[in-house]
């Protein structure tokens, strides 16, 4: 087999174009994100999902963020509309459960579609800094909590045929600004940081995709993490995560300079693959281009990623959705 690209790239909108599946069939990605400008019917996106598979001429995965409140990309009626995740984990009597069985549930509206990834688990603390555009989207501010319901939703996923991408890692949760905009630095100590920030990504260590975070961690360097040869060793080394690393997207503000130069530059830190979410083809080309191919390494860890997609379970989505909504008072949905 030969390499995938260093990629995950996007697209335009709801299908693709002939330059587009001729520039995806030359690079090779290693799958795709969808966003709301590829939203619009059920067939339209299971459509588009074909056409992303088509033009790599593989069964890649095609991933999206949809972890419910503020950041999901399908409505109703292709979807339900989620209440804020840290909404379900502070409301249930049995929070792990109802994880779990929200989770399941959003895998099960994402397969229908062709879409098997999913941009969750969050595994941030929320702590009274965490910026707004970050705190419902977590799970809770104790590690072993956010651990234990960080565990429920990759389970969830995985049961339903979708694959997890825990995120941020090594921890987001105390940025007091939104990394989409700004270059956040975290002052905290680095011993403190391993007792809470890290704890989760490394009880869950195991999972086989995990997203990094635009922010520098002032006691360990003064590079942003995705571009930090140190910080990838530790989440290596340290934290322990063995599988595919992507990059948090490339565009976004928090990290400055040209799209090649910092796609190399995530690349040579320790990052197997470049997230590249939005912008024009002309873009993705560049992205593309300074990405190259795969280390012999990262596609070892993308092959082994694949393999965790499975056929879903056989499951009862009325019982599902009665038995969330007994467990939070019928407060699901927003």
């Amino acid at each position: 087999m030969s390499r995938f690209g260093a990629t995950i790239l996007s697209s335009d909108g709801p299908r693709l174009s002939p330059d587009e599946k001729a520039f995806f069939r030359d690079v090779n990605p290693f799958g795709f994100i969808l966003f709301a400008r590829h939203i619009e019917t059920a067939d339209q996106i299971r459509a588009l999902c074909a056409e992303f598979r088509e033009a790599v001429g593989r069964d890649c995965l095609i991933t999206i963020d949809q972890e419910g409140g503020r950041v999901q990309r399908l409505y109703p009626p292709l979807a339900r509309r989620w209440r804020p995740a840290l909404d379900h984990a502070t409301d249930a009597p049995q929070p792990a459960r109802a994880m779990y069985l929200r989770a399941r549930l959003i895998a099960d509206e994402l397969r229908r579609l062709g879409i098997d990834s999913n941009c969750i688990p969050n595994l941030d603390l929320v702590l009274p800094e965490t910026h707004e555009f970050l705190a419902n989207r977590c799970y809770g501010a104790d590690p072993r909590q956010v651990s234990t319901l960080g565990r429920a939703v990759a389970d969830g996923l995985l049961d339903g045929g979708v694959v997890p991408v825990m995120k941020h890692v090594p921890g987001h949760g105390r940025a007091t600004m939104d990394s989409h905009l700004d270059l956040p630095v975290v002052d905290t100590p680095l011993d403190i940081l391993r007792e809470t920030d890290f704890k989760p990504f490394a009880a869950l260590r195991d999972l086989p995709l995990s997203m990094t975070a635009h922010l520098v961690y002032s006691a360990i360097d003064t590079l942003p993490a995705t571009l930090s040869p140190t910080v990838m060793r530790m989440i290596r080394d340290d934290i322990g995560v063995d599988g595919l690393i992507m990059t948090d997207d490339i565009s976004m503000k928090a990290l400055t300079g040209g799209l090649g130069d910092l796609s190399r530059a995530a690349l040579d830190a320790g990052c197997d693959v470049v997230l590249h979410c939005n912008d024009t083809l002309a873009e993705r080309r560049i992205v593309a281009e300074a990405s190259g191919e795969m280390t012999e390494a990262a596609q070892i860890r993308a092959e082994a990623a694949m393999t965790w997609r499975r056929a879903p379970d056989a499951i009862d989505i009325p019982a599902l959705e009665a038995e969330l909504e007994a467990l939070l008072d019928g407060r699901v949905y927003g």
